[in-house]
């Protein structure tokens, strides 16, 4: 199996666990040391193949097992039906990834990107997005006068469907710099 056990008490953000014969990415954890009892894990785990989010809590110092994938840097060349077509930048194969193995992340997907495809046991699981994109603005209602002040904002629709809140004086046509993890404005490129 592509697995080996570590101690919840090394539990890290984004560490991909094999429970219940599925993978889980760990979202957040706690380590809580009660007065009286043993002391305890508190996670939020989510499923890797559904996106179902659960919480699970484990002893402290209990085994678990640590997930092994096989990360792959892969370029997104097109859509074809619901398929996204990736290249391998070493043997350049190309693959279909269906589009809820990307979940998500689909709204920040541009041709010819570069993205991670987290593989396991040779099945794609998904995909990692770079930190930061920067996407074209394809929609986003125009700035009224007197409302350029400092400190508001408005949403805006990007090419690959994200809709982001910017500020008034962006306009359609712009790039910008784009945090994929907490789809936040960063800056006009």
């Amino acid at each position: 199996m592509g697995a080996y056990m570590i101690s919840v008490n090394d539990l890290k953000t984004g560490l991909t666990l094999e429970l219940d014969n599925g993978l889980w990415s760990v979202v957040e954890f706690l380590h809580v040391k009660p007065g009286k009892g043993a002391a305890f894990v508190r996670s939020k785990l989510k499923n890797v193949e559904t996106g179902q989010v659960v919480e699970k809590t484990f002893r402290a110092g209990e085994k678990v097992a640590k997930a092994v994938l096989d990360r792959r840097e892969m370029q997104y060349l097109y859509k074809e039906g619901n398929d996204f077509v990736m290249m391998d930048l070493e043997s350049y194969e190309q693959l279909p990834v269906s589009s809820d193995k990307i979940g998500d992340g689909i709204k920040y997907l541009k041709e010819n990107m570069n993205v991670q495809i987290l593989m396991h046991n040779g099945n794609i699981i998904g995909i990692d997005l770079p930190n930061f994109v920067e996407l074209e603005v394809i929609d986003t209602p125009p700035a009224e006068k007197g409302n350029t002040a400092q400190g508001g904002s408005k949403p805006a629709t990007l090419e690959g469907g994200a809709v982001v809140n910017v500020p008034f004086f962006i306009q359609v046509g712009d790039k910008l710099r784009i945090d994929t993890r907490t789809n936040e404005y960063l800056d006009r490129v």
